[in-house]
């Protein structure tokens, strides 16, 4: 089997381990997805979410939050990132990887 790979989500959503296979060597040298890839850049994302709400938010989903600012937890924020279960979905449809875990965030330091 190929080598075990973390993909992360973001620090709202699930991250996975997935394992690579023999087709990824072939069809694409052995990798696959690196993480859920942004959506929108830092900069959009500090203008357009309030980084207060986004805790207030990610703690009444019981993830706990520790950040030296509220600008630089909105940078992050996961609407400024894909949706890490369709591009794990891809990767696995297109036979590069194989879930083996799935993770849930329990907290999120930033800063």
């Amino acid at each position: 089997m190929g080598k075990e790979y973390i993909i992360p989500g973001d620090m709202g959503t699930n991250s996975y381990i997935l394992c690579g296979t023999s087709d990824a060597m072939k069809e694409s040298f052995g990798s696959t997805c690196h993480g859920a890839g942004r959506l929108m850049s830092r900069s959009k994302a500090k203008k357009t979410i309030n980084g207060l709400e986004l805790k207030n938010q990610l703690e009444s989903d019981g993830i706990i939050v520790m950040a030296d600012s509220m600008q630089g937890l909105a940078e992050e924020a996961p609407q400024a990132y894909k949706d890490i279960e369709e591009v794990v979905e891809v990767a696995a449809s297109a036979g590069l990887s194989r879930r083996v875990a799935r993770l849930r965030p329990l907290g999120v330091i930033k800063g």
